[in-house]
């Protein structure tokens, strides 16, 4: 590895992207990250902390999207490493799933072609457990990374389409014409913890719904946590370590019920979270809700279902370590209050 390896991070106002970022340049690496809009540099370099002195050298950004090949190979030029990022989050429901599959699949692979011509020689991939561990039925499941969503069966979700057929095409087409790529992924559950900005992941939506009331009462429904500041802690660790060729990471903290999440967010948070629910919803209701609305019908879809996404691959390999559910989720609440998204209770 050269003594000031050069890394292309693609989709750098993600948020996960944010903190790999600020964690690359505080280690002196040298950055390149895309946007699609470079109206957008300002603001994200002022995020960053790279807007003036050393840290703006290090950080250079380049225009390029995931539907067109224009601006990939400039963004790569001299690059020895690739974090791939950049990926399609929806808001809610698109009406065709290949909204979401063909940016997903086609920017994978429009990134991995850039970085193979530009010489680089490992590349991270962030994908999701949602390539992992979904079209299984329901009740209680357990994951490991050999672990593949099951694309034929029914009603699996447009966003976990999107994540499992870009691993897949990407893993494809490295196998068949990555040369000498050195490719992992790293699956992450669902992100939480501190948040810089309103601009933030979809993810961070559930807590902030939990505290502005929008859920007025709790689904049986559950999923992975980890913590945003874990998740790029493990593209730091996978980009660092040796032989990291065709490795798989499941990055979770762990298992939590939408209830348990409902009841931290009381305990933490006191009268700022006046408006968490505390009424179970029926699963009957849920159903009978979802013949009427495509979101609660992929609710429905998870009633009870449990899945346990086993992260001891990273923790053995990578001595990686997560933090608490807790933390991730009490810190995405505590700043979504001082960002004033959600609004504090006044104090007398």
């Amino acid at each position: 590895m050269p003594s000031t390896p050069r890394i292309l991070v693609t989709g750098g106002s993600g948020y996960i992207a944010g903190v790999l970022i600020r964690q690359l340049l505080a280690a002196g690496w040298q950055v390149n990250t895309t946007v699609r809009d470079l109206a957008r540099e300002p603001a994200l370099r002022q995020l960053l902390g790279a807007d003036k002195g050393e840290s703006r050298e290090q950080l250079r950004c380049f225009a390029a999207d995931l539907m067109f090949d224009a601006g990939w190979a400039e963004a790569a030029a001299g690059c020895s490493h690739l974090a791939h990022l950049a990926s399609p989050l929806p808001a809610g429901v698109p009406r065709d799933a290949n909204e979401l599959i063909v940016p997903a699949r086609d920017g994978a692979l429009r990134a991995l072609k850039a970085a193979r011509d530009a010489g680089v020689q490992r590349v991270v991939m962030t994908s999701s457990v949602a390539a992992i561990a979904y079209g299984h039925g329901p009740g209680e499941h357990r994951f490991t990374e050999a672990d593949w969503t099951n694309l034929s069966a029914p009603d699996v979700p447009p966003y976990v389409q999107s994540k499992t057929v870009a691993e897949r095409a990407a893993r494809d087409w490295v196998a068949r014409e990555g040369g000498g790529l050195a490719f992992c992924t790293v699956n992450p559950s669902v992100v939480l913890g501190p948040v810089a900005s309103a601009d933030y992941s979809a993810s961070v939506v559930i807590v902030q719904s939990l505290l502005q009331g929008r859920i007025p009462a709790l689904p049986r429904i559950g999923f992975g946590v980890v913590d945003v500041r874990d998740v790029a802690e493990l593209h730091w660790r996978a980009l660092n370590a040796p032989d990291m060729a065709n490795e798989r990471f499941i990055a979770c903290g762990g298992f939590m019920w939408l209830r348990d999440i409902a009841a931290i967010l009381r305990e933490e948070l006191g009268a700022d979270a006046r408006r968490v629910p505390t009424l179970q919803l029926p699963d009957w209701s849920v159903r009978l809700m979802a013949k009427f609305s495509p979101l609660v019908r992929s609710a429905a879809s998870e009633l009870g279902t449990s899945r346990h996404q086993d992260a001891s691959h990273a923790r053995a390999v990578l001595g990686w370590v997560p933090r608490a559910t807790r933390e991730a989720i009490v810190a995405s609440a505590r700043d979504l209050i001082a960002l004033g998204v959600v609004q504090a209770t006044r104090r007398r």
